[in-house]
């Protein structure tokens, strides 16, 4: 990808001004793409508020002062997306990356120590049965066959290891990511399958009943949610 990108083109889930400026930071090919992630830069500069410009928030980011997942990331076009927990050492904070009603990025602060939390879009059966999570953020782990195809799993980090299942099923705590609900948190209280190429919904329930479709689901909790979420 380009070094910049245009400010009036950018995805509308970039919390950005449009018109201040004709040009914002491009971003490096990732696990998250253009529309499902945002650069480390205007993590730090825009949303966290670290820095007042981009020679600024090189510079942190270069010195190995922000971890995504645990892992020190120098590169400030780095893509860092959906539920990715960003920690910041040297004062002891986190957040996680979610979506606000507007489907704009934003980040919600955490306890230490969080775990993160993945959505598993699909599986893969390897060489000698092996079977392989295919995670919502492009990472995929090994693990038994017990997990299935929406289910959430949470991840200790740095060492990405599974924590915790939390099946997608009836009666469990999910977050909508997408659509006129996004950023909303209810209990699931159908799974609508639908035959052939028409496409999946779910009810869910907090003050009032709301429907939308599966993909737009993450589950994140049983009777309360794993993340904090407002």
């Amino acid at each position: 990808m380009g070094r910049h990108q245009r400010r009036i083109s950018a995805p509308i889930s970039w919390p950005i001004e449009k018109k201040t400026h004709a040009w914002v930071v491009g971003a490096n090919a990732g696990s998250h793409s253009m529309q499902t992630g945002i650069p480390l830069l205007i993590v730090v500069r825009d949303m966290l508020k670290l820095a007042t410009n981009s020679r600024e928030a090189r510079k942190i980011i270069n010195e190995g002062n922000i971890l995504v997942d645990g892992v020190p990331r120098k590169d400030y076009k780095f893509m860092t997306g959906l539920f990715d927990i960003i920690s910041l050492p040297a004062i002891n904070q986190q957040y996680c990356v979610l979506l606000d009603g507007k489907n704009r990025f934003k980040l919600n602060k955490q306890e230490p120590g969080v775990a993160k939390i993945c959505r598993i879009n699909d599986k893969t059966i390897m060489k000698k049965g092996a079977v392989q999570l295919n995670l919502h953020d492009g990472s995929n782990i090994l693990a038994s066959n017990d997990y299935k195809t929406f289910d959430t799993v949470l991840l200790s980090l740095p060492d990405r290891k599974i924590s915790k299942h939390l099946p997608y099923k009836v009666g469990n705590l999910a977050i909508v990511i997408g659509g006129e609900h996004s950023g909303e948190m209810g209990t699931i209280k159908q799974i609508r399958k639908v035959r052939g190429s028409g496409t999946n919904m779910v009810v869910l329930s907090n003050e009032c009943e709301f429907e939308t479709i599966e993909s737009y689901v993450y589950v994140i909790g049983e009777t309360k949610p794993e993340i904090k979420v407002v």
